[in-house]
């Protein structure tokens, strides 16, 4: 497929992730306060989307508690500047598994497997324009650890996102996720033209080599709109080839921890490095209004306390 590269580029800001990053640079947010405020600095910084989890204030462990939720949105919606709002749907998809002579029982202290509706109650609480949708089981690389996403899982959490008039970030780890993905918008679950992120680099899923990365791409609807990054060292090459291949980009802590080598980063910095880059391509960082318009998104109210 010939390439048509991107003229009108996005930036999403993924300020934390779910990793256990949290004790490897003092920039990751731990606190609602310490995550909006990174998103804000982001958006500031050119991201027209801040893509966020929460974390326990304390330890920075990985959470689903509603009330960070809400405070985050909250301060967020409340700043001076506009941003599109995106928050994760892929916690409640945790099973790890026991040695493999005995797998079960699983881990009970590892382990966080909840229903559908209670994985989308903080999307249907808070109301953001963009939540993800993980479009597919997956092993990390981590011995007896799977990210869990079955069909009628992803059949029921996409039909709630889809009611709730909150667009679907579908995330795709690989070109199964996608044939996935297709299927649902075929079926009615997920409404058409889509969003798309490519997950480049993530064990086990698709390797971050330009081959596979094309591949990916080629799966993508010429109508979709996609998105891509890869981890560590390679998050800035992959926001030229998305740009090149006709995408848009993601940067930010939840996929690196580094400037370069030995220089950790903050989110803004990230974003600020991802907009040169974009610029000195020839295309232009648009903003949060245009990527509404451009996406369909709507701006809603959260549900009152």
């Amino acid at each position: 497929m010939p390439l048509q590269m991107n003229r009108e580029v996005f930036i999403t800001a993924a300020v934390t992730g779910s990793g256990s990053t949290q004790d490897r640079s003092p920039h990751v947010p731990r606190s609602p306060e310490e995550i909006a405020n990174s998103a804000i600095d982001a958006a500031k910084a050119g991201a027209a989307i801040v893509h966020c989890h929460v974390r326990e204030p304390d330890s920075g462990k990985p959470s689903r508690r509603l009330e960070l939720y809400r405070e985050v949105t909250d301060r967020i919606r409340d700043a001076e500047v506009d941003v599109v709002l995106n928050l994760t749907a892929g916690m409640g998809g945790d099973m790890v598994f026991g040695p493999p002579d005995s797998p079960f029982p699983v881990n009970p202290d590892a382990t966080d497997m909840v229903g559908a509706a209670e994985r989308v109650e903080h999307v249907r609480q808070c109301l953001p324009e963009i939540c993800t949708l993980d479009c597919g089981t997956m092993n990390f690389a981590e011995a007896d650890y799977v990210m869990t996403n079955t069909p009628g899982m992803l059949e029921a959490m996409g039909r709630m996102m889809t009611d709730m008039g909150v667009k679907p970030e579908i995330e795709a780890f690989d070109t199964g996720h996608l044939w996935h993905a297709k299927t649902l918008v075929e079926q009615g679950v997920l409404d058409s033209p889509a969003l798309v992120q490519l997950c480049m680099g993530v064990p086990w899923g698709a390797p971050d080599d330009l081959n596979t990365f094309m591949a990916m791409v080629n799966n993508v609807p010429s109508d979709w709109t996609f998105s891509a990054f890869a981890l560590g060292r390679n998050q800035m090459a992959y926001a030229a080839a998305a740009v090149l291949a006709g995408g848009n980009v993601r940067v930010g802590l939840e996929d690196n921890l580094w400037l370069e080598k030995g220089v950790l980063a903050t989110n803004a910095q990230l974003v600020e490095r991802a907009a040169t880059v974009v610029e000195n391509m020839g295309a232009r960082v648009i903003g949060p209004e245009e990527v509404r318009q451009k996406l369909g998104l709507v701006k809603q109210a959260p549900i009152s306390a």
